[in-house]
C-alpha cells in the first residue's frame, strides 16, 4: 500500500526495510525525524548522543560488531562529528554504515549555509542525494549494498525542502542480514601511522570503482528532452523545480550519487546538447567538476549560490518566464521570532539586559534572547562556544571584563560540548560566570530529551547527569541555581557571581513552558485603570502582551500565568503584584 511520508520518515522506513540495528543521532533540524521515525520501529535500536561526534563513533562501533548502522545530524553537526568520519574512512567497516547530513539551505534554522558535498570529496566517500521521499526510502536501502560491497561509509544528504516534504512512498518488507562476525584485523581498524599508510591507497582504489559503478547505476539517469539546445545537470530538490519548470523539453541528468560523479555520463550527456547549465543548490560543486573535466557550462552566474532556488528562480533563468502567479497586493506584516509567552528564559535575559552585560550566546530557543527588545545577547557561533569564547574574552581583557560579561548555554547543549570549555574554564583558572539555562529538554527542535532529563529517546527513564554536581566535579566551586520567574533572585545571583573571583555557575531552572507536564496557573488580569502606559511591561518582549488605547493588554490565549510582568508593573496594574 502506497503512502505519504516525509523525506525524513522515508529514510526511517529504509532503515527498517534494509534490516539496520542501531541508530544513534544528535537532534539537528532538518534531520530530526529521522531518528525520531526509527525509534518507532521495535526492532531497531535508537538513541540520542549527547553529540555527533558520540554518534557517528557508536554507530561505528555498531558496524564493527557486524550489524547495520546508521547516525544522522544537519550539516553543522558533521562538522563536529569530522573527526572520525575522515578516519573511518580509511579503516572501511564491517556491517553497512550510513551517515545521514541534512543541508539547510536558506538558514530556516541554522547559523550558517554550509554545502556537505564537500565532505564527501575531502573524506574521499560516496554520498547519495534523494530528491525526493520515495528516493529517500530507496537510496537508503542501496546504501547499505554499497557501504557493505565496497566496505565504507556512505553519506546521505538529505536537505530541508526534501526531509520536510511529503510524496509518495511504496513500503516493503523487513530484510534483516545476519550479524556478519567480528574478526580481530589491527591492519583494517587500528589507524597508527603504519596501518593508515598502508590505507589510504585501498581509499583511493576503492573510490575509482565506486567511480565506475556510477557511470551505469540507475540512480544517475538522463532523461530525453525534445529540444537540444539546452541540456541540465542537476540533482536533489533542484532536480523536481527544473522538471516543474521544462517538464520534457530538455533533456536532463539527474545526478542521485553526486560523489564521486560519473566522469564519462557527464562528457557523453555534454555533447549531445549545445548547451550545458548545471542547477544546484548552495556551491557550483557539480558545475566545478564539469569545468575541471574541460567543459563549457552556465551555473551559478545565473543560479546564486546564497539560499534556496525555487520554481520562480529556475523559471526565469531558462524560460525567461515569470512564474509567481497571483501575487499579493496587500503587505504582509513580518512576524519576527520571539521567545514563547511564559519562556523560562526571558527574566533571566531581561536581568542580563537591564545590568548591561556583555553576554556571549549559544545554540539553542534561548539565542531569541538576541532579538529586540532584549536584546542580550553579543555573539552566536555554534555548540558550546559560549563558555570558550567567554574564557577567551576575559584572558584576553587582562580580567577587566570578568565582572560584566557571562556566556548563556542550555542544557542539552552543555552535554554537547559546553563542559569542555567548563572544564578548560576551571582549569585555566578563569574568573568566568557562566549560566545555564536547564529548561528540562532540547527545545529548539521540537522537545528532545538529553543526559539531563532523566529519559532516553523512548520516554525510559535513564540515568540523569546532575548539573550541579557535574560542574562542581570539573572544579566549580561556585554553583547555585536560581528560578528565573523571579527577577530579584536572577538579579542578586548574577551581581554576586559576577564579583565573585573565582568561576562560577548560576543554573536558571524551570521547564519549558511547552511541555505537556508543565501546568500553568493561567492567564493573569490586566487593570486598565490602574495602567499609566508607562510600557515597563514590554520590555520583556513578552507577545501575549500589547498596548491598545495606550494601556497594556493581556492576551488570554497566550498568557501562562508566569507573571515575570507583573514584577516590572509599579502600579498593581498587571495580577496585582508589585515589583520585587
Amino acid at each position: 500500500m502506497k503512502k505519504l511520508l516525509l523525506g525524513n520518515e522515508a529514510v526511517a522506513r529504509g532503515l527498517w526495510e534494509a534490516g539496520c540495528t542501531f541508530v544513534s543521532s544528535y537532534p539537528g533540524t532538518p534531520s530530526t525525524e529521522i531518528t525520531e521515525a526509527a525509534a518507532k520501529y521495535p526492532e531497531i535500536y535508537a538513541e540520542w548522543a549527547p553529540n555527533e561526534k558520540v554518534a557517528m563513533e557508536a554507530a561505528f562501533g555498531a558496524s564493527l560488531a557486524g550489524r547495520r548502522s546508521f547516525c544522522g545530524m544537519k550539516h553543522v553537526g558533521l562538522n563536529v562529528a569530522a573527526d572520525p568520519l575522515f578516519t573511518i574512512a580509511y579503516t572501511g567497516v564491517n556491517g553497512g554504515m550510513i551517515i545521514a547530513v541534512a543541508d539547510d539551505a536558506g538558514m530556516h534554522s541554522s547559523q550558517n549555509e554550509q554545502d556537505s558535498r564537500h565532505y564527501a570529496r575531502a573524506a574521499k566517500l560516496p554520498m547519495l542525494e534523494p530528491s525526493d521521499s520515495a528516493e529517500a526510502l530507496e537510496f537508503t536501502k542501496l546504501a547499505y549494498g554499497l557501504s557493505e560491497d565496497f566496505d565504507t561509509p556512505v553519506i546521505m544528504k538529505m536537505c530541508t525542502r526534501v526531509a520536510h516534504s511529503q510524496s509518495v512512498v511504496e513500503p516493503g518488507e523487513r530484510v534483516e542480514p545476519a550479524q556478519k562476525p567480528y574478526e580481530k584485523n589491527g591492519a583494517k581498524y587500528i589507524m597508527m601511522p603504519g596501518n593508515a599508510k598502508a590505507r589510504h591507497p585501498v581509499v583511493e582504489e576503492r573510490l575509482r570503482k565506486i567511480a565506475e559503478w556510477a557511470e551505469t547505476a540507475s540512480v544517475n539517469r538522463v532523461e530525453p528532452g525534445k529540444d537540444r539546445k539546452m541540456g541540465i545537470i542537476t540533482s536533489s530538490t533542484s532536480y523536481q523545480y527544473v522538471k516543474e519548470v521544462c517538464g520534457d523539453t530538455y533533456p536532463v541528468l539527474k545526478l542521485g550519487m553526486v560523489w564521486p560523479l560519473p566522469e564519462k555520463k557527464i562528457t557523453e550527456f555534454a555533447k549531445s546538447v549545445d548547451l550545458l547549465v548545471v542547477v544546484e543548490e548552495l556551491d557550483g560543486f557539480i558545475e566545478d567538476y564539469c569545468r575541471n573535466l574541460g567543459l563549457a557550462c552556465a551555473g551559478k552566474a545565473n543560479f546564486s549560490c546564497i539560499g534556496e532556488l525555487s520554481q520562480n528562480a529556475v523559471a526565469a533563468q531558462l524560460t525567461h518566464e515569470d512564474r509567481a502567479g497571483v501575487k499579493l497586493e496587500d503587505a504582509i506584516p513580518p512576524r519576527p521570532p520571539v521567545m514563547c509567552a511564559g519562556c523560562p528564559h526571558r527574566g533571566l535575559f531581561y536581568t542580563l539586559k537591564k545590568n548591561n552585560l556583555t553576554v556571549l550566546g549559544d545554540i539553542g530557543c534561548y539565542t531569541l534572547g538576541a532579538v529586540a527588545p532584549l536584546g542580550a545577547m553579543d555573539s552566536t557561533i555554534c555548540m558550546g562556544a559560549s563558555i570558550s569564547g567567554l574564557h577567551g574574552f576575559n584572558k584576553a581583557n587582562g580580567g577587566e571584563s570578568e565582572g560584566r560579561t557571562v556566556a548563556v548555554i542550555g542544557d542539552s547543549t552543555f552535554m554537547h560540548s559546553g563542559v569542555t570549555g567548563l572544564i578548560n574554564t576551571a582549569y585555566n583558572e578563569s574568573n568566568s560566570t557562566v549560566i545555564i539555562l536547564d529548561n528540562s529538554i532540547t527545545g529548539m527542535t521540537g522537545h528532545q530529551q538529553n543526559p539531563t532529563t532523566g529519559y532516553n529517546l523512548k520516554g525510559d527513564p535513564c540515568a540523569k547527569i546532575d548539573l550541579e554536581s557535574l560542574c562542581r566535579a570539573v572544579g566549580v566551586n561556585r554553583v547555585r541555581v536560581v528560578d528565573p520567574y523571579d527577577l530579584a533572585a536572577c538579579d542578586a545571583a548574577v551581581k554576586e557571581e559576577l564579583a565573585a573571583k573565582e568561576p562560577s555557575v548560576i543554573i536558571s531552572r524551570r521547564p519549558c513552558a511547552l511541555l505537556k507536564y508543565v501546568k500553568h496557573p493561567g492567564p493573569i488580569a490586566s487593570d486598565p485603570d490602574k495602567c499609566v502606559g508607562c510600557k515597563s511591561c514590554m520590555r520583556i518582549g513578552c507577545p501575549a502582551i500589547s498596548i491598545a488605547d495606550g494601556k497594556a493588554v493581556i492576551d488570554n490565549t497566550l498568557c501562562t500565568g508566569c507573571g515575570v510582568c507583573t514584577q516590572l508593573c509599579k502600579f498593581d496594574a498587571l495580577g496585582g503584584k508589585k515589583e520585587a
